[in-house]
């Protein structure tokens, strides 16, 4: 059976609102995806760690709760589970502050059982990290060698931009293997000075992934193919928390590869229509987790519309 495997760091969000702390709820973006996933009903595994202590605990716990297999999922002895704090300001946008451990390799670290078109999703500084960038290789190629697919999500914070010419290629590694790119204008004007899609397609993704998804908050989101360019509009909402947004739309997007049998093979072959399909699902997912102070959809979201 066809699978989806998200692989990346893990943390407990603990959100403040007028300075007051309101919610703690198990994160990471990666780990977001997944659960929302996992609530979805699609075959769910992730491939992270957390430290053998009582954080660690409740995340693994929440996994398992979730329809989320951990098969891959280890703890180690030698970390701290990551913390974050996340202040929401008066958009419910967050201001975080993170206390975890500095990465480094997982002595146990497990290679999945890929099968062909099985969806590898992972992003954020784990996927471009000088210390694990050997476990993430080793996990593109095997996926690669089985005919699976990548999505992959750039997610690139400022707190990195000082490394961004030393992790420039890891990126563009990542970009080559993927099979989807996904970021939003936040991540690209980081990165290289510029918020429009068609010209980070242009000059940064399409010399080596000819999927390209660029979402821009509440403006349009744009997919950019080799041979156009699609603009969906952004039905506005009411937010309690932006956090998981991203990670959420991308839940939504894979939900949909999955719901519609979507294979790598077929991503430049598809019709507008479809894109827009698999568009909607992403903003679905994404629109309900900013309605709440949850980083991942309702368990009892209704799933009939898509």
């Amino acid at each position: 059976m066809r699978k989806v495997i998200c692989a990346g760091e893990t943390i407990l969000d603990i959100l403040f609102k007028n300075n007051q702390p309101i919610a703690a709820v198990p994160g990471g973006s990666s780990f977001n995806c997944i659960i929302s996933l996992g609530r979805a009903g699609v075959p769910a595994f992730f491939l992270g760690e957390t430290g053998e202590d009582a954080v660690g605990d409740q995340i693994a716990a929440f996994l398992k709760e979730n329809q989320v297999s951990t098969d891959y999922f280890t703890t180690r002895k030698d970390i701290r589970t990551a913390v974050s704090l996340a202040y929401l300001n008066e958009k419910n946008d967050a201001q975080y502050v993170f206390y975890k451990d500095k990465p480094k390799p997982n002595d146990n670290f497990c290679i999945p059982d890929f099968q062909k078109e099985d969806i590898l999703v992972l992003g954020s500084y784990y996927a471009i990290c000088p210390s694990l960038r050997a476990q993430v290789k080793q996990l593109l190629h095997a996926n690669k060698e089985a005919g699976g697919m990548v999505y992959y999500d750039i997610n690139f914070r400022k707190s990195h931009q000082q490394e961004l010419e030393a992790l420039t290629p890891a990126i563009q590694e990542n970009f080559t293997l993927a099979s989807i790119v996904r970021g939003s204008a936040d991540d690209f004007e980081i990165m290289y000075g510029t918020r429009e899609a068609e010209v980070i397609y242009k000059e940064k993704i399409a010399p080596y992934c000819p999927v390209f998804i660029c979402t821009n908050a509440h403006k349009e989101l744009k997919v950019c193919l080799p041979d156009r360019v699609l603009a969906f509009p952004i039905t506005p909402i009411k937010t309690v928390s932006t956090i998981g947004a991203g990670d959420n739309f991308n839940a939504g997007f894979v939900y949909g590869l999955m719901r519609y049998g979507v294979k790598k093979e077929d991503l430049l072959q598809m019709e507008n229509h479809q894109w827009e399909k698999l568009v909607n699902c992403g903003l679905y997912f994404a629109a309900n987790v900013c309605q709440s102070i949850h980083n991942s959809i309702d368990p009892k979201l209704d799933l009939s519309c898509l």
